[in-house]
């Protein structure tokens, strides 16, 4: 058994309940990082979620939260403090140009999927239900907005793991006019995005904040469907895939920054290793320092490659 996390819209009806719930959640996360940085400043004590819920306990009603959203929120809070080793984290703005997106976390079992709808802290909200909630049993979710105002619902469900039927290994090379090109012929391009660009940059000299926040979700979500695409019929067929060890993060400090955000590389790796790991395929990043240039079919060095390096046998 795996887990897996999906993602369901929620119908606009809903958007001014969330929007009002997500302004209390950034009340409680602004509340916590004062009190850890007095904390921290006045005793030298990083408060841990229990010493937070004890300040916390009995506010979800005041505020019309779920009490577990409200113990989320410190949990979460801990969890970034650590991560990030700072004492005092980012306030979560509600109003201006640098508004926070919306987020309400919801605790395991919190949730239910009622009468076809989700039923969470007292309220059904109506969603697109694509997946089939009602044959899921939720876990950990939360409610989040999207840069166009628009709610999903994105929950964690247990799933059933299919072994991949593939005999195939499948060696992948990253680069940056195909995003990806894999040793049996599949290749996943990015020509699709260049369009959109063009209508981007349109919008953004004409000054028009809700056609460009469109467009940038155009591309985003276009990005992940094929990627999605692409990686699944790799893992179907295939028992053994090969990823290059590109170091994405140092070439976005050079000339070739837009070419390497817009191949997605990050996500093309990160969507591969958690498919592999529910079929049962075998998923390796490798080196590819002083690997061959030479074609393993015909033996030859492409003309493309660069000057004055041997290939390898």
């Amino acid at each position: 058994m795996n887990t897996k996390t999906l993602k369901i819209r929620v119908k606009d009806r809903h958007r001014n309940e969330l929007n009002n719930q997500a302004r209390q959640v950034n009340f409680v996360w602004n509340y916590i990082n004062e009190l850890s940085s007095r904390s921290v400043r006045e005793r030298g004590i990083f408060l841990s979620a229990y010493d937070i819920q004890k300040y916390t306990d009995g506010s979800g009603k005041e505020l019309g939260l779920h009490s577990h959203t409200v113990q989320c929120i410190g949990n979460e809070y801990v969890l970034r403090r650590k991560q990030f080793k700072k004492r005092q984290l980012n306030w979560r703005k509600s109003k201006g140009v640098r508004r926070s997106l919306g987020w309400i976390p919801v605790n395991t079992r919190a949730a239910k999927f009622k009468n076809g709808q989700v039923f969470f802290n007292g309220k059904y909200y109506r969603v697109w239900d694509s997946y089939g909630l009602s044959q899921y049993e939720f876990r950990s979710a939360s409610f989040n907005e999207d840069a166009r105002g628009r709610w999903y619902f994105n929950v964690v469900v247990t799933v059933k793991s299919e072994q991949s039927q593939g005999k195939v290994l499948v060696g992948i090379d990253l680069g940056c006019k195909d995003s990806a090109t894999a040793s049996n012929g599949e290749q996943l391009t990015n020509g699709e995005y260049r369009k959109l660009q063009q209508q981007l940059g349109i919008a953004q000299r004409a000054n028009k904040k809700k056609r460009v926040k469109a467009i940038h979700a155009k591309i985003t979500n276009r990005r992940k469907d094929n990627i999605h695409k692409f990686t699944r019929k790799l893992v179907d067929t295939s028992s053994a895939i090969f990823v290059g060890n590109v170091n994405a993060k140092a070439m976005v400090k050079t000339k070739l920054a837009k070419s390497v955000l817009d191949a997605g590389w990050g996500s093309i790796k990160s969507v591969l290793e958690y498919k592999c790991a529910i079929a049962g395929v075998h998923f390796e990043e490798i080196n590819e320092r002083f690997s061959t240039q030479t074609c393993s079919c015909c033996g030859s060095i492409p003309s493309s490659s660069p000057k004055g390096r041997a290939g390898n046998t």
